[in-house]
């Protein structure tokens, strides 16, 4: 099953939106993520969080009880991380994430993190960037001159190839901490092949 997550902070326009829930068996909501939800035409299957970045409670009247899970403010988790594991919770095997982009430095860190996990989300789409993760062959479609940057994700070895990128990966000595950034496409068909480990790749696109 296919999961998504509407996140606060700057996500993906509406069009967007709708073509990823249009794919997705659940749809969930963390916190103010729920006014991105419901400004591309969306109602999300469950609502989670401490709802602190909400900017009007009466939004949560309008479902079910049992759908909004409230937590408080102090807690171990955040709202993002509590979205994306009640999805597995409920079957899903890939999660996708809407929106965090721009905002608190931490937030942005906190969701990225969250890839580093041995369940993590397959793919994030923010305001202006896309961010997959590869374990196999990767295929996408990229503007040329686009902007595209790899890091390694997990404990490795990690070992790529690429077509497309004026800066192939094949030869690359990836160790952890290093990164491929602000590598150019050359043309729109990008193949990004991970031989050994995973890896987190971001394509910037232009504001639609």
């Amino acid at each position: 099953m296919r999961g998504l997550v509407f996140v606060g902070g700057e996500g993906p326009d509406a069009e967007l939106c709708s073509a990823l829930a249009a794919g997705a068996d659940i749809i969930a909501a963390a916190d103010s993520g729920l006014v991105s939800a419901e400004n591309a035409g969306l109602r999300p299957d469950w609502i989670i969080g401490d709802m602190d970045s909400l900017d009007d409670l009466s939004r949560l009247d309008t479902y079910p009880p049992g759908r909004v899970l409230r937590f408080p403010a102090d807690k171990d988790f955040t709202d993002t991380e509590l979205a994306v594991d009640l999805l597995f919770e409920k079957g899903c095997d890939e999660v996708t994430l809407a929106g965090g982009g721009g905002g608190r430095l931490d937030h942005i860190l906190a969701i990225v993190a969250l890839f580093e996990r041995e369940r993590y989300p397959s793919r994030w789409f923010t305001g202006r960037e896309e961010i997959y993760v590869v374990s196999n062959e990767f295929h996408c479609n990229v503007q040329k001159t686009g902007i595209v940057s790899v890091f390694p994700l997990g404990t490795g070895p990690w070992k790529a190839q690429s077509a497309g990128l004026k800066w192939p990966l094949d030869a690359v000595s990836w160790r952890r901490g290093f990164f491929g950034i602000s590598n150019a496409a050359e043309t729109e068909a990008v193949t990004i092949k991970a031989l050994s480990g995973r890896f987190l790749v971001l394509v910037t696109r232009s504001k639609r």
